[in-house]
């Protein structure tokens, strides 16, 4: 079921690690981003949609992880988008013809059979070059690139409303998800979090990609609690987080090896 947070914006939480799928209703439909992970959840959207009259006119892709390229059938064919640089890497996987077997390698085995590779997954196009707002019918949508957490990352500010759409940062379950394989992981999750800031104060709604919608002076308090998590890595120093250990929300506790790992690989 979706449920509104703002005027105009609806959001549906999977069972699945929390994941939001937000919908932001347009002139002539609504636009879906990260349409969502489970097949009968996707379905069900595109069913309460379809009921209430409201068709699926532009979908976008906040990154290029197979959670959040996902798609089904009954949402129709509307154009789907994400940044040039989130197209190329999916692109890139698509390309290898064996590129099914590799996504599913990716998806928890407990619900691989419950994930739609077949629904159009990863077809998205690029933005237009230099493009910074949402091409759609629909409030004015700003697109704010970084690169962390994955190549061509994207939050998108849906300015009258005051709502951020996060992607995969500021959840109150999960710790920086750090792209290890970039040459400076933390730097670039630390220059997304400052550009993330610049906004907040015309924010009053957060949406991450997984966890609890984030209200009023929260957006900042998960701001500087990603910062201080990300500086202690750095340092090289203890964390205190609570999303880590007896703290951490029932469910989310393998967070704690996310992190251990991430100190293995980059502290000094």
């Amino acid at each position: 079921m979706l449920s509104q947070v703002a005027d105009g914006v609806r959001v549906h939480e999977s069972t699945f690690m929390q994941s939001n799928a937000v919908v932001v209703r347009g002139a002539q439909g609504v636009l879906l981003i990260d349409a969502g992970v489970l097949a009968d959840e996707l379905a069900d959207i595109a069913g309460e949609l379809s009921r209430g009259g409201d068709p699926v006119v532009a979908g976008f892709s906040t990154h290029p992880h197979w959670d959040h390229l996902l798609w089904h059938p009954d949402l129709g064919d509307a154009m789907r988008y994400g940044t040039a640089r989130c197209v190329a890497v999916t692109q890139a996987r698509l390309s290898s013809p064996d590129w099914t077997s590799a996504v599913a390698g990716m998806i928890p085995p407990e619900i691989v059979g419950q994930v739609p590779l077949d629904g159009g997954f990863g077809q998205i196009v690029a933005l237009p070059a230099d493009s910074v707002t949402m091409p759609w019918d629909g409030p004015g949508i700003r697109v704010i690139e970084h690169q962390a957490h994955a190549p061509g990352h994207a939050a998108l500010l849906i300015e009258e409303q005051g709502v951020l759409v996060a992607g995969d940062m500021l959840s109150d379950a999960l710790i920086p998800m750090l792209n290890v394989m970039a040459p400076d992981p933390i730097g670039d999750y630390l220059a997304a979090l400052q550009l993330l800031e610049q906004l907040s104060a015309g924010v009053d709604v957060v949406i991450p990609g997984h966890g609890s919608v984030g209200r009023g002076d929260e957006v900042q308090t998960r701001i500087e609690l990603d910062r201080a998590y990300l500086t202690a890595l750095r340092e090289g120093r203890d964390v205190r987080d609570p999303r880590l250990g007896p703290s951490a929300k029932p469910g989310w506790e393998w967070v704690g090896d996310l992190h251990a790992a991430q100190v293995e690989r980059l502290t000094p």
